[in-house]
Protein backbone atom coordinates (compact mmCIF):
# COMPACT_ATOMS: atom_id res chain seq x y z
CA UNK A 1 0.00 0.00 0.00
CA UNK A 2 1.19 3.54 -0.84
CA UNK A 3 1.62 5.66 2.53
CA UNK A 4 2.66 8.93 3.50
CA UNK A 5 5.90 8.95 5.37
CA UNK A 6 4.03 9.71 8.98
CA UNK A 7 2.69 6.57 8.29
CA UNK A 8 5.53 4.76 7.58
CA UNK A 9 7.50 5.80 10.25
CA UNK A 10 4.28 4.90 12.47
CA UNK A 11 4.82 1.56 11.21
CA UNK A 12 8.61 1.38 11.95
CA UNK A 13 8.19 2.77 15.45
CA UNK A 14 5.45 -0.31 16.44
CA UNK A 15 7.62 -3.10 15.38
CA UNK A 16 6.24 -4.50 12.48
CA UNK A 17 8.40 -5.96 9.50
CA UNK A 18 8.52 -4.16 6.57
CA UNK A 19 9.61 -4.12 3.05
CA UNK A 20 9.76 -0.71 1.58
CA UNK A 21 10.18 1.10 -1.48
CA UNK A 22 10.15 4.87 -1.87
CA UNK A 23 11.96 7.27 -3.64
CA UNK A 24 15.49 7.97 -1.58
CA UNK A 25 14.53 11.49 -0.06
CA UNK A 26 11.66 9.28 2.07
CA UNK A 27 13.82 6.09 2.89
CA UNK A 28 16.98 8.79 4.45
CA UNK A 29 14.26 10.03 6.85
CA UNK A 30 12.71 6.56 7.92
CA UNK A 31 13.52 5.19 11.85
CA UNK A 32 16.06 2.08 12.07
CA UNK A 33 13.65 -0.81 12.96
CA UNK A 34 12.36 -4.26 11.14
CA UNK A 35 12.65 -3.38 7.28
CA UNK A 36 14.48 -3.45 4.27
CA UNK A 37 14.01 -1.16 1.42
CA UNK A 38 14.70 0.04 -2.35
CA UNK A 39 14.57 3.35 -4.46
CA UNK A 40 12.13 4.08 -7.01
CA UNK A 41 9.91 6.55 -7.56
CA UNK A 42 7.61 4.19 -9.57
CA UNK A 43 4.82 2.16 -8.24
CA UNK A 44 1.74 0.41 -9.23
CA UNK A 45 -0.69 1.20 -6.14
CA UNK A 46 -4.64 -0.05 -5.76
CA UNK A 47 -5.73 3.11 -8.17
CA UNK A 48 -3.09 1.95 -10.76
CA UNK A 49 0.35 3.05 -11.59
CA UNK A 50 2.16 6.05 -10.40
CA UNK A 51 4.89 8.17 -10.10
CA UNK A 52 5.14 10.04 -7.02
CA UNK A 53 8.50 11.31 -4.42
CA UNK A 54 6.10 11.41 -1.40
CA UNK A 55 4.60 8.39 -0.95
CA UNK A 56 6.46 4.94 -0.05
CA UNK A 57 5.24 1.62 -0.84
CA UNK A 58 4.82 -0.41 2.06
CA UNK A 59 4.56 -4.18 2.03
CA UNK A 60 3.79 -5.85 5.77
CA UNK A 61 4.76 -9.22 6.74
CA UNK A 62 2.49 -10.47 9.38
CA UNK A 63 3.24 -14.07 8.33
CA UNK A 64 6.62 -14.45 9.50
CA UNK A 65 7.57 -16.31 12.64
CA UNK A 66 11.46 -15.00 12.59
CA UNK A 67 12.93 -12.84 10.38
CA UNK A 68 17.00 -11.90 9.93
CA UNK A 69 18.37 -9.05 7.88
CA UNK A 70 21.96 -9.29 6.19
CA UNK A 71 23.68 -7.12 3.63
CA UNK A 72 25.90 -8.71 0.60
CA UNK A 73 28.36 -7.87 -1.70
CA UNK A 74 29.55 -8.97 -5.19
CA UNK A 75 32.16 -12.09 -3.76
CA UNK A 76 29.40 -13.31 -0.86
CA UNK A 77 26.26 -12.48 -2.45
CA UNK A 78 25.88 -16.10 -3.00
CA UNK A 79 26.15 -16.92 1.13
CA UNK A 80 22.11 -16.45 0.77
CA UNK A 81 21.70 -19.85 0.07
CA UNK A 82 23.25 -20.63 3.59
CA UNK A 83 21.85 -18.19 5.25
CA UNK A 84 18.60 -18.69 4.76
CA UNK A 85 15.73 -20.13 6.81
CA UNK A 86 15.15 -24.11 5.70
CA UNK A 87 11.44 -23.37 5.59
CA UNK A 88 11.45 -19.64 4.32
CA UNK A 89 11.87 -16.91 2.12
CA UNK A 90 14.26 -14.65 0.76
CA UNK A 91 13.39 -11.08 0.01
CA UNK A 92 16.10 -9.57 -2.06
CA UNK A 93 16.98 -6.24 -3.16
CA UNK A 94 20.06 -5.55 -5.74
CA UNK A 95 20.72 -2.00 -6.13
CA UNK A 96 20.71 -1.30 -10.24
CA UNK A 97 24.01 -0.66 -11.92
CA UNK A 98 25.98 -2.28 -9.27
CA UNK A 99 28.25 -4.86 -9.58
CA UNK A 100 26.54 -7.10 -6.77
CA UNK A 101 23.57 -7.22 -9.07
CA UNK A 102 25.97 -7.52 -12.54
CA UNK A 103 27.45 -10.64 -10.36
CA UNK A 104 23.77 -12.28 -9.10
CA UNK A 105 22.89 -12.11 -13.02
CA UNK A 106 25.17 -13.51 -14.27
CA UNK A 107 25.84 -16.17 -11.93
CA UNK A 108 22.48 -17.37 -10.21
CA UNK A 109 21.17 -19.11 -12.86
CA UNK A 110 24.20 -22.06 -12.04
CA UNK A 111 23.64 -21.66 -8.22
CA UNK A 112 21.91 -25.09 -7.74
CA UNK A 113 21.01 -24.25 -4.43
CA UNK A 114 19.15 -21.18 -5.22
CA UNK A 115 16.64 -23.38 -6.52
CA UNK A 116 16.04 -25.23 -3.34
CA UNK A 117 15.19 -21.58 -1.03
CA UNK A 118 12.49 -19.30 -2.53
CA UNK A 119 14.28 -16.22 -3.36
CA UNK A 120 11.92 -13.09 -4.82
CA UNK A 121 12.90 -9.69 -4.76
CA UNK A 122 13.67 -6.42 -7.61
CA UNK A 123 16.64 -4.40 -8.40
CA UNK A 124 16.38 -0.98 -7.46
CA UNK A 125 16.06 2.13 -9.18
CA UNK A 126 15.92 6.02 -9.65
CA UNK A 127 13.71 8.28 -11.57
CA UNK A 128 14.73 7.93 -15.18
CA UNK A 129 15.02 11.95 -15.40
CA UNK A 130 17.52 11.93 -13.31
CA UNK A 131 21.06 10.58 -12.72
CA UNK A 132 20.70 9.28 -9.35
CA UNK A 133 22.24 6.35 -7.75
CA UNK A 134 20.36 3.55 -6.92
CA UNK A 135 20.34 2.34 -3.37
CA UNK A 136 18.98 -0.44 -1.11
CA UNK A 137 18.63 -0.05 2.61
CA UNK A 138 19.13 -2.33 5.33
CA UNK A 139 16.44 -0.77 7.74
CA UNK A 140 18.30 -2.65 11.23
CA UNK A 141 20.76 -0.23 10.84
CA UNK A 142 19.78 2.30 9.10
CA UNK A 143 22.70 2.11 6.39
CA UNK A 144 21.87 2.42 2.65
CA UNK A 145 23.91 1.16 -0.18
CA UNK A 146 24.68 1.69 -3.75
CA UNK A 147 27.17 -1.52 -4.27
CA UNK A 148 25.40 -3.80 -1.79
CA UNK A 149 22.24 -6.14 -2.08
CA UNK A 150 19.83 -6.64 1.30
CA UNK A 151 18.39 -9.48 2.44
CA UNK A 152 15.02 -10.27 4.44
CA UNK A 153 15.08 -13.73 5.56
CA UNK A 154 11.49 -14.84 6.46
CA UNK A 155 11.10 -17.93 8.59
CA UNK A 156 7.72 -19.89 7.47
CA UNK A 157 4.81 -21.39 9.90
CA UNK A 158 5.08 -24.99 9.86
CA UNK A 159 2.83 -26.00 7.10
CA UNK A 160 3.12 -22.67 5.00
CA UNK A 161 5.67 -22.45 1.69
CA UNK A 162 6.32 -19.55 -0.72
CA UNK A 163 4.78 -20.14 -3.71
CA UNK A 164 6.57 -17.31 -6.81
CA UNK A 165 5.44 -17.15 -10.15
CA UNK A 166 5.33 -14.79 -13.04
CA UNK A 167 3.40 -13.14 -15.43
CA UNK A 168 4.80 -12.61 -18.75
CA UNK A 169 3.26 -11.55 -21.57
CA UNK A 170 6.01 -12.28 -24.09
CA UNK A 171 6.28 -15.40 -26.30
CA UNK A 172 9.16 -16.12 -28.63
CA UNK A 173 8.24 -15.54 -32.40
CA UNK A 174 8.52 -19.23 -34.12
CA UNK A 175 9.12 -17.28 -37.40
CA UNK A 176 12.11 -15.97 -36.32
CA UNK A 177 15.98 -17.04 -36.66
CA UNK A 178 17.58 -18.45 -33.62
CA UNK A 179 20.02 -16.54 -32.20
CA UNK A 180 22.99 -17.22 -29.88
CA UNK A 181 25.77 -15.70 -28.28
CA UNK A 182 29.67 -16.90 -27.33
CA UNK A 183 29.39 -16.24 -23.52
CA UNK A 184 27.37 -14.96 -20.46
CA UNK A 185 27.29 -11.45 -21.20
CA UNK A 186 25.24 -8.30 -20.18
CA UNK A 187 26.91 -6.42 -22.97
CA UNK A 188 27.49 -8.24 -26.30
CA UNK A 189 28.78 -7.37 -30.41
CA UNK A 190 28.92 -11.18 -31.17
CA UNK A 191 26.12 -13.40 -32.18
CA UNK A 192 25.08 -16.19 -34.11
CA UNK A 193 22.54 -16.01 -36.37
CA UNK A 194 20.72 -19.44 -37.28
CA UNK A 195 24.65 -20.67 -37.30
CA UNK A 196 26.11 -17.40 -38.72
CA UNK A 197 27.98 -14.93 -36.72
CA UNK A 198 27.03 -11.45 -37.05
CA UNK A 199 27.50 -8.41 -35.00
CA UNK A 200 24.13 -8.51 -33.25
CA UNK A 201 23.89 -4.31 -33.27
CA UNK A 202 23.96 -4.64 -36.86
CA UNK A 203 21.38 -7.39 -37.23
CA UNK A 204 18.47 -5.25 -35.24
CA UNK A 205 19.50 -2.34 -37.50
CA UNK A 206 19.57 -4.13 -40.46
CA UNK A 207 16.14 -5.76 -39.53
CA UNK A 208 14.32 -3.14 -38.09
CA UNK A 209 13.71 -5.04 -34.93
CA UNK A 210 11.51 -3.53 -32.69
CA UNK A 211 13.65 -3.41 -29.44
CA UNK A 212 10.68 -2.71 -27.01
CA UNK A 213 10.21 -6.48 -27.75
CA UNK A 214 12.71 -8.56 -25.62
CA UNK A 215 14.36 -11.37 -26.91
CA UNK A 216 12.95 -14.77 -25.16
CA UNK A 217 13.95 -18.15 -24.56
CA UNK A 218 12.58 -21.09 -22.95
CA UNK A 219 14.16 -21.99 -19.63
CA UNK A 220 12.76 -25.39 -18.78
CA UNK A 221 8.94 -25.04 -19.52
CA UNK A 222 9.20 -21.04 -18.57
CA UNK A 223 9.85 -17.85 -21.01
CA UNK A 224 12.36 -15.66 -19.91
CA UNK A 225 12.77 -12.32 -21.24
CA UNK A 226 15.85 -10.79 -22.08
CA UNK A 227 15.26 -6.65 -22.52
CA UNK A 228 17.59 -4.38 -24.50
CA UNK A 229 18.78 -1.63 -23.14
CA UNK A 230 21.03 0.44 -26.08
CA UNK A 231 22.35 -0.43 -29.10
CA UNK A 232 25.19 2.12 -30.32
CA UNK A 233 28.88 1.81 -31.25
CA UNK A 234 28.15 -1.83 -32.66
CA UNK A 235 27.36 -2.73 -28.81
CA UNK A 236 23.79 -4.11 -27.56
CA UNK A 237 23.37 -2.93 -23.82
CA UNK A 238 20.88 -5.87 -22.49
CA UNK A 239 18.85 -5.55 -18.76
CA UNK A 240 19.98 -9.46 -18.04
CA UNK A 241 22.27 -11.28 -19.43
CA UNK A 242 22.32 -13.54 -22.09
CA UNK A 243 24.08 -17.28 -21.40
CA UNK A 244 26.18 -19.29 -23.82
CA UNK A 245 24.07 -22.18 -25.28
CA UNK A 246 20.79 -21.03 -25.06
CA UNK A 247 18.54 -20.33 -27.77
CA UNK A 248 16.70 -17.21 -27.83
CA UNK A 249 14.51 -15.23 -30.66
CA UNK A 250 12.87 -12.30 -30.48
CA UNK A 251 9.17 -12.00 -29.05
CA UNK A 252 6.31 -11.81 -30.77
CA UNK A 253 4.71 -8.01 -31.23
CA UNK A 254 2.22 -7.52 -28.62
CA UNK A 255 0.01 -5.25 -29.97
CA UNK A 256 -1.72 -3.67 -26.58
CA UNK A 257 0.25 -4.08 -23.37
CA UNK A 258 -2.84 -3.60 -20.80
CA UNK A 259 -5.09 -6.14 -22.82
CA UNK A 260 -2.48 -8.77 -22.64
CA UNK A 261 -1.71 -8.18 -18.86
CA UNK A 262 -5.28 -8.39 -17.68
CA UNK A 263 -5.43 -11.75 -19.80
CA UNK A 264 -2.53 -13.22 -18.65
CA UNK A 265 -3.29 -11.95 -15.36
CA UNK A 266 -6.66 -13.77 -15.09
CA UNK A 267 -4.74 -17.19 -16.37
CA UNK A 268 -2.32 -16.55 -13.08
CA UNK A 269 -5.26 -16.70 -10.68
CA UNK A 270 -2.96 -15.30 -7.62
CA UNK A 271 -5.80 -14.27 -4.73
CA UNK A 272 -3.70 -12.69 -2.19
CA UNK A 273 0.32 -12.64 -3.51
CA UNK A 274 2.31 -11.43 -0.13
CA UNK A 275 4.66 -9.31 -2.65
CA UNK A 276 4.94 -8.13 -6.20
CA UNK A 277 6.87 -5.56 -8.68
CA UNK A 278 6.51 -5.04 -12.07
CA UNK A 279 9.36 -3.81 -14.40
CA UNK A 280 9.75 -0.29 -15.08
CA UNK A 281 9.52 -1.54 -19.06
CA UNK A 282 6.60 -2.65 -19.38
CA UNK A 283 5.24 0.62 -17.23
CA UNK A 284 6.97 2.60 -19.34
CA UNK A 285 5.93 0.25 -23.22
CA UNK A 286 2.33 -0.36 -21.71
CA UNK A 287 1.26 3.10 -20.70
CA UNK A 288 0.69 1.78 -17.10
CA UNK A 289 0.57 4.82 -15.95
CA UNK A 290 -2.82 5.22 -14.00
CA UNK A 291 -3.85 1.87 -15.39
CA UNK A 292 -4.59 -1.32 -12.43
CA UNK A 293 -3.33 -4.71 -12.91
CA UNK A 294 -5.43 -6.08 -9.17
CA UNK A 295 -4.18 -7.83 -6.98
CA UNK A 296 -0.65 -7.23 -8.04
CA UNK A 297 0.78 -4.00 -6.31
CA UNK A 298 4.00 -2.72 -5.22
CA UNK A 299 7.14 -0.72 -6.69
CA UNK A 300 8.49 -0.35 -10.19
CA UNK A 301 11.78 -1.98 -10.77
CA UNK A 302 15.04 -1.56 -12.51
CA UNK A 303 14.57 -5.50 -12.85
CA UNK A 304 12.92 -8.74 -10.74
CA UNK A 305 14.33 -11.44 -8.85
CA UNK A 306 12.26 -15.07 -9.13
CA UNK A 307 15.33 -17.35 -8.24
CA UNK A 308 17.22 -15.31 -11.10
CA UNK A 309 16.96 -11.87 -12.33
CA UNK A 310 14.14 -11.45 -14.54
CA UNK A 311 13.36 -7.98 -16.91
CA UNK A 312 10.28 -6.81 -18.43
CA UNK A 313 8.09 -9.31 -16.36
CA UNK A 314 5.37 -8.87 -13.41
CA UNK A 315 6.89 -11.36 -10.56
CA UNK A 316 4.52 -12.31 -7.53
CA UNK A 317 4.99 -14.01 -4.16
CA UNK A 318 1.80 -16.61 -2.38
CA UNK A 319 2.24 -18.03 0.91
CA UNK A 320 0.38 -21.18 0.87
Amino acid sequence: MLVTLEKAVSLINEGRTLHIAADDSLLAQLPTGKWIGGTTPYFIGGDGGVFTKDKLFVNEIDFASDVKVAVYGKYNIFQIVEDCFDNGLTMLILPYGSKVAEKYAKEAPDVEELLLHPTVGWVSGHDLASAEAAKVYDGTTGESYTDKAVAMYLKLPEGKTAMINIVNIFEDDKDDPVITFPENALDVDKCMVNGRELNFADYIKTNSVDTQMPLVADYNGVYINISIKSVENGRVGLYAPVFKGIEYRFAKRVSNYVEEFNSRIAVAGAEKPVFSCNCILNYLYGNLEGKKTPPYTGPVTFGEVAYQLLNQTLTYCEIV
